[in-house]
């Protein structure tokens, strides 16, 4: 069975995944989006997604400086069935939400877990991709349970699926740490400054490979994490179109392709709400 990532990112570092505060500033001085419904970015003829550009493989920075990954053939596939132009906009996990309420990007496709606490402040359309998140760490630290991380600092990306599994399971006593994004988690692992991380599997096979000295193994899962494609709240037209593309792309073998493509695995069974 495939690894789960393409050749190319076995060879970039982490901290090569990172997204630089100027490229972040450069967008802010553009003109916001502004669509709430289909009619709106078909005016426009343009469809302005935003994504994270540092978890391969759903979102990265090539060695062209242009993106890809998993989300990106996603938005790809968006504008295509609109029959609109695509523009990329790049977002970090804790910026996603404030950039869609500002109107800074029409939707999000981030890997954004659907849980309620988000769903009072955007909405989400069915599933597209699917993740776990877990607590990994060495494999001579006994770890057997959220229990056993009292006495411990366990890392995570602030504002992620993992930093809320983690707040939630982890008893009093337990020192939190929180960097801007799974890349910079990833690297305050690598380098000690942490005993544990909450992580994706994705980003979990990858420290494995960074590090194999360091025996990096999973010690227990922490939450099943179906994504959706995010909207802001009353974007009732642009959901209903968005549910239909993601059941359309389901059923035509489209997304199972991208999923080949990038995590050289089948599409696994998504929920459908």
């Amino acid at each position: 069975m495939s690894s789960g990532f393409s050749p190319g990112f076995a060879r970039r570092p982490l901290a090569a995944l990172g997204l630089t505060g100027l490229a972040l500033a450069a967008f802010g001085a553009g003109e916001p989006a502004a669509a709430q419904s289909v009619d709106d970015i078909l005016g426009k003829k343009k469809l302005q997604v935003g994504i994270l550009v540092d978890l391969p493989p759903f979102g990265v920075v090539n060695a062209s400086g242009g993106y890809e990954g998993y989300d990106v053939d996603v938005a790809k596939l968006m504008a295509k069935y609109l029959g609109v132009e695509l523009e990329l906009v790049p977002v970090t996990g804790p910026n996603r939400i404030p950039y869609l309420l500002t109107n800074k990007v029409d939707v999000l496709v981030a890997i954004f877990g659907i849980t309620p606490e988000r769903a009072r402040q955007v909405q989400f359309s069915i599933p597209y991709s699917s993740i776990d998140i877990v607590l990994m760490a060495p494999k001579d630290r006994k770890i057997a349970n959220a229990a056993d991380l009292k006495p411990l600092r366990v890392g995570v990306a602030r504002a992620s699926t993992q930093d809320t599994a983690i707040s939630a399971a982890a008893p009093t006593g337990t020192r939190i740490m929180r960097f801007d994004d799974d890349a910079t988690t990833a690297q305050a692992l690598l380098s000690n400054q942490f005993d544990a991380i909450g992580v994706n599997t994705i980003t979990g096979r990858q420290i494995q490979t960074m590090n194999p000295a360091a025996g990096y193994e999973t010690k227990f899962a922490l939450r099943h994490q179906p994504n959706g494609i995010t909207l802001r709240r009353g974007q009732t037209d642009l959901l209903q179109w968005t549910n239909t593309f993601v059941y359309f792309i389901k059923n035509n073998g489209e997304l199972d392709a991208i999923c080949q493509k990038w995590l050289g695995v089948p599409l696994p069974e998504l929920p459908v709400f």
